[in-house]
């Protein structure tokens, strides 16, 4: 004979735990001192709520934005906040942007940005896409690409004193407005010029449209994988931008009877540089992940984003 016996509670419970889906999680980051950016957080918001997408915000934007009670708050700045998300939305310009990378790269949860500013190479819709931007995210009609960043090393006397990363840049400055930067460039530890500049931009095909572009440098396709180095207002008579190799290592050597300098990654992280300073900058072992709506080509992003005119382009012949 067969006999059987009633589930426990506790069983059941959990049986029908495993059977309920995991609510979904979207993380929203925006720039508070923008009136556009709390606006569009409240739309954004509230498409996602309205198909059954839970929002989480840090409580100190979520003082400044229109925010339902439903929407989850937490307290620390950490990359632990995106936790259990599926997806980090960010409302601003490039720097914001910027900031969400942070956010982005040390959790690995892919960065959807939203253009608030003048540019915006990074973000992936403009203001007026919000409405796709919720559709896309709701239905999961998004891909998501990997981006190249930077490691970057300062030593003195030997010593590391100091590691950063970087999305577009890692830049070294002078700091003194009436003295130039003595500096000695070097690839693959061997030394290729040495001359004095305002400084030196060390950036991955990303921020070959931030501020390597406004450097002189070239506008490098993201697919492409290279490390730039471009000098800024250099006094040599070869202080041309260098593309190299991704594996490549480059380093900028600060001169010991120059004047310090200061290194900026992505112009939100600084540190001084002492006279005698060595800044390394490889490739980085982690990447920022960038969610992507659209398969729009590269081309037409950069014709779009600095307007540039194409009036009486004809195309190939049929």
């Amino acid at each position: 004979m067969t006999t059987t016996s009633a589930a426990s509670p506790a069983s059941a419970a959990s049986a029908e735990a495993a059977d309920t889906p995991a609510r979904r999680t979207v993380f929203l980051l925006a720039h508070t001192g923008r009136p556009a950016a709390i606006r569009s957080a409240e739309l954004v918001v509230q498409g996602l709520l309205r198909s059954g997408i839970g929002v989480r915000v840090l409580q100190a934007e979520a003082a400044d934005l229109p925010l339902p009670a439903s929407v989850e708050t937490v307290v620390d700045a950490t990359p632990e906040v995106l936790d259990g998300c599926e997806l980090l939305i960010v409302l601003g310009g490039d720097g914001t942007l910027l900031r969400g990378a942070e956010f982005s790269r040390a959790s690995g949860v892919p960065m959807l940005g939203v253009n608030l500013g003048r540019v915006g190479f990074l973000a992936e819709a403009e203001r007026d896409d919000l409405d796709k931007v919720v559709d896309r995210v709701v239905t999961r009609a998004y891909e998501v690409e990997e981006r190249m960043t930077l490691d970057v090393v300062v030593h003195r006397n030997g010593d590391v004193v100091y590691r950063d990363w970087a999305l577009n840049e890692a830049a070294v400055q002078k700091v003194s407005p009436e003295r130039m930067l003595e500096v000695v460039l070097e690839i693959d530890g061997r030394p290729v010029t040495g001359f004095g500049c305002d400084g030196i931009v060390c950036a991955t095909p990303t921020g070959s449209t931030a501020y390597a572009f406004s450097a002189g440098g070239p506008v490098v396709w993201p697919e492409v994988e290279a490390l730039l180095m471009v000098p800024i207002s250099a006094h040599a008579l070869f202080a041309k931008p260098l593309v190299t190799s991704p594996t490549s290592v480059l380093a900028v050597e600060v001169q010991p009877h120059t004047p310090h300098g200061v290194l900026w990654c992505d112009g939100r992280r600084t540190v001084e540089l002492p006279q005698g300073a060595r800044v390394e900058v490889r490739r980085g072992a982690v990447p920022v992940r960038l969610a992507r709506l659209h398969h729009a080509s590269f081309t037409d992003r950069l014709v779009a984003k600095f307007a540039l005119p194409v009036s009486g382009w004809r195309g190939a012949p049929s």
